[in-house]
């Protein structure tokens, strides 16, 4: 794998801009990005939500597939998605052992944090890009879902993500 995210993120102070290769980025509050959500009505807030999974899981698959294309593959792609996470500041990422499906376990989500109180789960984007990266590992298209939020009382965030063809309507963690 070649370095750390942090490693290969770069400032273009001229186009004020970070980059990591092609892919830019941008520093912002969770606090300014969930406040988006927070005062749309129930039904709104559930379908922009989605909408940002949507959007995560588009551009997640790029970066997901350029850290693949690095060398990071199966369990290790697994491996350097859970060590760029902390450096995104996305919170703590640990993937669970599993067959046929991806667990994901996330400590200090700053979307959870950045919503605050919830009746729903917050974490689209973690659920869009955990979609992202299941459809690699498991090498074909996957359904993920957040099955505990922080924003709803849990201690952790925790996610599993799921073959489409194989997506259970209940499942247990």
């Amino acid at each position: 794998m070649a370095g750390s995210f942090l490693d290969r993120l770069t400032l273009d102070q001229q186009a004020g801009a970070w980059f990591d290769q092609t892919r830019r980025y941008m520093l912002i509050r969770p606090e300014a990005l969930m406040g988006i959500f927070r005062p749309l009505p129930a039904a709104n807030r559930a379908e922009a939500l989605s909408a940002l999974e949507n959007s995560i899981f588009e551009q997640g698959t790029d970066s997901a597939q350029a850290y693949r294309a690095m060398g990071g593959t199966g369990e290790a792609l697994l491996d350097v998605i859970a060590a760029a996470a902390p450096q995104l500041g996305w919170g703590i990422w640990s993937f669970g052992p599993a067959t046929g499906v991806v667990r994901l376990s996330v400590r200090n989500s700053p979307f959870a944090v950045g919503f605050g109180p919830s009746e729903i789960p917050v974490c689209a984007a973690i659920t869009g890009m955990l979609r992202a990266v299941a459809g690699l590992v498991l090498d074909r298209p996957a359904v993920a879902r957040e099955v505990h939020c922080a924003s709803m009382g849990a201690d952790i965030c925790r996610f599993e993500a799921w073959p489409v063809e194989t997506w259970p309507v209940e499942t247990s963690t």
